[in-house]
């Protein structure tokens, strides 16, 4: 139960959305944006999180999209991790967002709430790192198609008030030869040790991790080309101690799941 009143709203287009958001902080409500609610809601419950007024993006049909168009992928903001993991349409975003929580939650989970959560792993940014994603995001002006490098760095960055809509990313790098392994600390449900996901393009090899250090980050080509080896030492100063395990585990770890990835994806 959450032991305080708000009032919830629903509007039906991004426009909407947006205008509603604007009018309710304007009145000083201090609306929050919701999709999925699983990380809203607990910390409603212990108190962690107050606000005035909830905007529910789900009836949003942008929010919601799910479609290859010209050439494109489209994945709405407001899409469960089990819709993107069932549609089959970007299969290293479906394999990373089937490995996040239990079934039950996955259902509940959106990708917008994975990204722009507090929970510092969001894993489904590794995906969109790697295979030039862009952002939809809504703004005063309108939807604006962003690089999602632009608009995420470790965590979402967007002005208040604005909202991510949607992702889009190539057809073609989305059928990229990939591989995504996760590692935890006892059970296959947990928090990553560390979570990583990597494509192949020709003989290039493109790779991101999460949980190795404070937030997702992307692995220096120049280290790739070296080897796993040459990929911790680039990363040395990134990992980070946690109740996972230790810095110097994780750099252990990683060594062996870089040198199982790049065996995977058969790099010489």
């Amino acid at each position: 139960m959450i032991p305080f009143d708000f009032d919830y709203y629903a509007p039906e287009t991004t426009g909407e959305a947006f205008n509603c958001y604007a009018k309710l902080s304007k009145a000083g409500k201090r609306p929050v944006w919701y999709a999925g609610g699983t990380e809203l809601i607990s910390m409603a419950r212990v108190g962690s999180r107050t606000f005035g007024a909830v905007v529910d993006l789900k009836g949003v049909p942008d929010c919601t999209r799910l479609a290859a168009e010209r050439g494109r992928i489209i994945l709405g903001a407001a899409l469960t991790l089990t819709e993107i993991a069932r549609s089959g349409l970007f299969p290293l975003l479906g394999s990373t967002a089937a490995r996040i929580a239990d079934h039950t939650i996955q259902g509940k989970i959106t990708l917008g709430g994975n990204l722009a959560g507090t929970i510092q792993y969001r894993e489904t940014a590794l995906p969109l790192l790697l295979c030039g994603a862009r952002a939809h995001v809504m703004t005063a002006g309108g939807v604006e198609k962003r690089p999602f490098s632009q608009v995420f760095s470790g965590r979402l960055h967007l002005e208040d008030g604005e909202f991510l809509a949607a992702v889009d990313v190539p057809e073609r790098e989305a059928e990229l030869p990939h591989c995504h392994a996760k590692r935890t600390r006892q059970d296959k449900i947990d928090y990553p040790l560390v979570t990583l996901c990597a494509v192949r393009d020709g003989v290039s090899v493109r790779c991101a991790v999460s949980g190795y250090g404070s937030a997702p980050l992307l692995v220096p080509a120049q280290a790739l080309a070296g080897g796993a080896a040459a990929v911790c030492g680039a990363l040395a100063g990134e990992a980070a101690d946690s109740l996972s395990g230790s810095g110097a585990y994780k750099r252990f770890v990683l060594e062996n799941m870089v040198g199982q990835a790049l065996a995977n994806l058969e790099v010489k």
